[in-house]
């Protein structure tokens, strides 16, 4: 029952644009989906919220890890993408529906979505 909820969130509040091309979708949908964050309490938060959008192309979020769908996005810098992230913007909901982050947590999590997570 859950699942079908965040499958219903994730169509009706992730309108923000970014799909992949057709040519590199499903690689990048593979990779999306496969990601986790190598933090255990970051992974829980990333399954709980996140996923629900930044796995599935038709939700209009860019996948997790797709660099190409993230690059306008990270030239805002970081401090622009929290902000975003906690006030909401266009079809992201505030906070990302993560009513468990904080500031932090998405300071983490945002890096690791656009692909640029330090080793």
């Amino acid at each position: 029952m859950i699942g079908v909820v965040l499958a219903g969130l994730a169509v009706a509040g992730c309108q923000s644009g970014g799909a992949p091309s057709t040519a590199g979708r499903g690689e990048a949908l593979a990779r999306a989906q496969a990601m986790a964050p190598k933090d255990a309490r970051l992974a829980a938060l990333y399954a709980q919220s996140c996923k629900a959008c930044h796995t599935v192309p038709d939700t209009g979020a860019p996948l997790a890890g797709d660099r190409t769908a993230w690059d306008a996005r990270w030239a805002k810098g970081l401090p622009a993408l929290v902000q975003s992230t906690v006030g909401g913007l266009n079809g992201m909901p505030p906070g990302g529906q993560c009513f468990a982050c904080t500031p932090a947590d998405f300071e983490a999590l945002i890096p690791f979505l656009a692909g640029r997570e330090q080793s």
